[in-house]
């Protein structure tokens, strides 16, 4: 469960900034993401009540509204704005710097993170592996003449980015209960600013549903259950049995396959020290995934999940039971 869970954020989540900056062409971004997290939040709603979910914990919620204004308005939000002028992979490029956020941020960890050399390592290595996929970008927004505004939406990623990291935190030390009700009260939670901010922003005054295109629905109703429900959810469920560093690594992932995309989809070129910086960003992932597994294997998991028993224990209560 917890590789699908992984495989999932990866690859779902990777593609979702393509899909995004298709919603966005015809859908205003506050409105998109109000559209988005209603739909989402309410499908959740109905299987909550299905398989007869308590749903009226306040604690719980109280937690959920926390982490759902954080990670999914603030941090999803700032990259749907974004995405009205930067390309989807610039976005996922520069999302890659969340697991550095997650380090600095979660101070519980501090001890454990900073004296971990392969942890240490695979962020500076995953850094420097951004750093080379935007080596031409910036060279671009530099001689650009809009360069002002590139800035000001790679800051606005940047704020998104660290909401996104404190938000995961505050839902690792804070949930508690079931991830599917998690899940739903953050969805809704998000949604329940969306709305109001998509009313204060005038959205609405210009936007019309019958000039979005069919490729714009398709690609909201992509992000609805694959980037959602689907995604969303399975990165809920992480962060409750494992550590919020090696759930970061999805950050790292992301923009390989947001930049395949662009590549065979959108015309976006790839160039050499991109390609580069593809492969670094992996071998980092590679690097803080064997720590955390290691730490696994050692019988002391460090993330709240079941540690894995001694084999020697094992053996004594076999031994027991057969005398």
């Amino acid at each position: 469960m917890v590789i699908l869970a992984f495989a999932t954020v990866y690859l779902v989540w990777g593609s979702t900034y393509f899909f995004i900056s298709k919603a966005v062409h015809d859908f205003p971004p506050l409105i998109m993401g109000a559209l988005r997290f209603v739909a989402a939040g309410g499908i959740m709603l109905i299987w909550c009540l299905i398989k007869g979910e308590n749903l009226w914990n306040w604690k719980q919620i109280k937690a959920a509204l926390v982490t759902g204004v954080l990670l999914l308005f603030v941090g999803n939000g700032c990259v749907i704005w974004a995405e009205k002028t930067l390309p989807s992979s610039l976005v996922a490029v520069w999302i890659s710097s969340a697991p550095i956020w997650f380090v600095l941020l979660e101070k519980p960890k501090w001890k454990e993170n900073f004296s971990n050399p392969s942890t240490i390592i695979g962020l500076v290595v995953g850094f420097i592996g951004v750093i080379l996929l935007l080596s031409d970008q910036l060279g671009a927004i530099m001689n650009h003449p809009q360069g002002s505004s590139i800035l000001i939406g790679l800051i606005i990623v940047l704020v998104g980015c660290i909401s996104w990291a404190g938000g995961s935190i505050y839902s690792k030390y804070h949930s508690s209960g079931s991830a599917l009700v998690n899940t739903t009260w953050q969805m809704l939670a998000a949604a329940a600013v969306f709305i109001p901010g998509s009313l204060v922003a005038g959205e609405w005054k210009t936007f019309s549903f019958a000039a979005v295109s069919p490729g714009a629905w398709g690609a909201l109703g992509y992000l609805v259950i694959f980037g959602s429900i689907l995604a969303f959810s399975a990165y809920v469920w992480l962060l409750q049995v494992r550590n919020p560093t090696q759930v970061s690594t999805y950050a790292y992932v992301n923009p390989v396959v947001a930049v395949l995309l662009g590549v065979f989809f959108a015309d976006e070129h790839m160039s050499k020290w991109q390609l580069i910086g593809l492969a670094v960003i992996l071998g980092s992932v590679l690097l803080i995934n064997l720590a955390k597994y290691r730490n696994s294997g050692n019988g002391n998991s460090g993330n709240g999940s079941a540690a894995i028993p001694n084999k020697r224990i094992i053996v004594s209560n076999a031994k027991e039971k057969m005398a």
